[in-house]
C-alpha cells in the first residue's frame, strides 16, 4: 500500500506524518487524535489541510510527534500533513500554499537575556 511521509516542525515540535489511503483514522503517538489533543480547536487546526483539499476521508493519518506542547504540536502536525499530500499530488500545492499551511511558522519563544529575570522583563524600578 502506497503512503506518504513528511516532517512537520512549529516551536520546538516535531511531527513525523504519515498519510496512507484510507477511511479517516487519526492516530498521534499511538493514541486516538480526540484522546491525545484534547482540545477541539487542536483538532481542527490537524483538520485544516485535509479539509482545504477536501480529502478529510481519504486518508488515515499516523504520526509521531515530540516536543514541545499540545499547541506547537498541533502545529506542526498540521504543517506535516500538508507537505505530505503534496508529496501525494504536486497540484494541491497552490491551494495549500495560499492558506499558509506550507510555510514553517518560524516564531520562537525569546532566550533569556543576562541581568533579566526574563527575556524582556525587568527588575522593579526603585527611584531611592
Amino acid at each position: 500500500m502506497q503512503s506518504y511521509n513528511a516532517v512537520g516542525r512549529r516551536k520546538v515540535a516535531v511531527a513525523r506524518v504519515r498519510l496512507t489511503p484510507g477511511t479517516g483514522k487519526r492516530i498521534i503517538n499511538k493514541v486516538q487524535m480526540k484522546k491525545y489533543l484534547q482540545r477541539e480547536t487542536l483538532e481542527m487546526v490537524v483538520e485544516q489541510p485535509l479539509q482545504a483539499v477536501g480529502m478529510s476521508e481519504n486518508f488515515d493519518v499516523y504520526v509521531n510527534v515530540v516536543g514541545g506542547g499540545l499547541s506547537g504540536q498541533a502545529g506542526a502536525i498540521r504543517h506535516g500533513i500538508s507537505r505530505a499530500l503534496v508529496e501525494y499530488d504536486e497540484q494541491l500545492k497552490p491551494i495549500l500554499k495560499a492558506r499558509g499551511f506550507l510555510t514553517r511558522d518560524s516564531r520562537m519563544v525569546e532566550r533569556k537575556k543576562p541581568g533579566r529575570p526574563a527575556a524582556r522583563k525587568r527588575f522593579q524600578f526603585s527611584k531611592r
